[in-house]
């Protein structure tokens, strides 16, 4: 058993076409609002990926600069598959229409769950890309990511997550949130994106972000701008999240 998707998301934001092709067809691009490290190697037709131990190969489907990029997974033994397709329509003046489109296939009885957290993730990159489009455009950013003790209840989790970054329990865009982890320094932010699954906050120099891990565990998947220690800003993270979640 399993299912196919199809979705679509898009926004009309305050870049050029240029900005947002570097975004979303160049590895350092990519690095600054989506998961882990990226590569793209345009001359081979590939989009690889590594996040925590996971590292997908993508094959390139089109290549259009400025206009259309779109890449996909090849197809496993059990059907499952991922593919997404990014079209940029740029408009007079100073705004451009970025769509991303996601389908692709699940398998298994557990389908549904799996779906789930990945559309409330999706809702979270894609906020984080036009995020990043909208105050970043032009600066390319370190990814940190940091994995948390395995929850399992995950309500308790959230709303201990909300505590610590000084968050009321329904957290709205523009709200402000604050934390002083060790080994980084005050943490200042506001959210701008929420759901039951997913936090974004941005900061003056940083994009920060919480998810709950499709297993368990909750997940810190940042990206910071400017000089910094990846290695030194990863530990630290991981230390705060197994003390605020010990």
């Amino acid at each position: 058993m399993g299912r196919e998707f199809e979705r679509t998301d898009s926004a009309e934001v305050e870049a050029t076409p240029e900005d947002i092709w570097t975004a979303i067809a160049t590895g350092p691009g990519i690095d600054s609002w989506f998961m882990g490290r990226n590569d793209v190697d345009a001359e081979a037709g590939k989009v690889r990926q590594s996040f925590g131990g996971y590292e997908p190969e993508h094959r390139v489907t089109a290549w259009e600069p400025m206009h259309r990029f779109a890449y996909r997974t090849d197809e496993a033994p059990d059907g499952r598959f991922v593919a997404f397709d990014f079209l940029i329509e740029g408009r007079e003046g100073a705004s451009t229409v970025l769509r991303m489109a996601t389908n692709g296939f699940l398998p298994g009885d557990d389908w549904a769950a799996e779906y789930e957290a990945m559309a409330k993730g999706n809702d979270l990159f894609f906020a984080t890309l036009t995020t990043y489009l909208r105050h970043f455009a032009g600066r390319t950013a370190v990814p940190v990511t940091a994995f948390g003790p395995v929850s399992t209840d995950w309500p308790t989790t959230r709303a201990t997550l909300l505590t610590a970054l000084g968050l009321p329990a329904d957290p709205k865009p523009g709200d402000a949130a604050h934390a002083e982890p060790d080994g980084i320094g005050p943490i200042d932010g506001e959210v701008y994106h929420a759901n039951e699954h997913t936090l974004g906050l941005r900061g003056r120099d940083a994009l920060y972000r919480f998810m709950k891990g499709f297993h368990g565990p909750i997940v810190a998947g940042h990206h910071l701008f400017g000089e910094t220690d990846a290695g030194a800003a990863e530990r630290a993270w991981q230390s705060w999240l197994n003390t605020t979640f010990a």
